[in-house]
Order: structure tokens, then sequence, then C-alpha cells
């Protein structure tokens, strides 16, 4: 399996949907689906029947999971988004924006 280019607290750009261009942070990675959470983003709204869990039922909104083809990591620098390389620095193996160069981690 490849390494992760993309890792839970990582601040990421949406590229396309209904939320093109809106940035968040990674809450969950699902690598087996190919799919990320990202807080803020992709909300959904169910409707919940009165239940003795919740008596007064409602309207839950929480984001859904979306492709991780969808979002790009938010460069270090600007903000826009940016692909990702990997590098070794002093013996550590890094992430690296593409567009500007900054290590993302380490």
């Amino acid at each position: 399996m490849a390494a992760a280019k993309i890792k839970k607290g990582d601040s990421v750009v949406v590229l396309s949907g209904k939320d093109k261009g809106r940035t968040g942070t990674v809450a969950q990675v699902m690598p087996k689906d190919g799919k990320v959470v990202v807080e803020g983003v992709n909300i959904v709204a169910r409707h919940r029947k009165p239940s003795q869990v919740n008596p007064q039922g409602g309207i839950d909104r929480f984001p859904a999971p979306m492709h991780i083809s969808k979002v790009a990591l938010a460069d270090p620098k600007d903000g826009k988004p940016t692909r990702v390389r990997f590098e070794v620095k002093d013996g550590k193996k890094v992430r690296v924006a593409v567009k500007s160069g900054e290590t993302i981690d380490g």
C-alpha cells in the first residue's frame, strides 16, 4: 500500500462538488474506501424519528465522507491546493508541497 498523502489533521481544499473551494481539517481518513471526512464540508442532514435515546427526534447534521480525489492538501505558504511528493530529509521521509517546496510534516 502506498504512503498516505493526506492524513488526519491536515488542512485541505475541496476541488469539486457543492463545496468547491472551501477549506477544512481532515477529521478521518478511510484508506480502504478511498474517502476522507472533512470538518464543516459536505454536511448532510438526516431526519430522525423520535426514539428512546432521542425522544425529541429532529434533524441531525454531520459531515459525510467524500472521495479523496475531491480534496487536495492546502499549501502551507498560501493555502491554495497543491500536490504532495515525498523526500528524505535528515534520514526521515517527509511530505513536501509540490507548488512551494515547503515541508508539510517534520
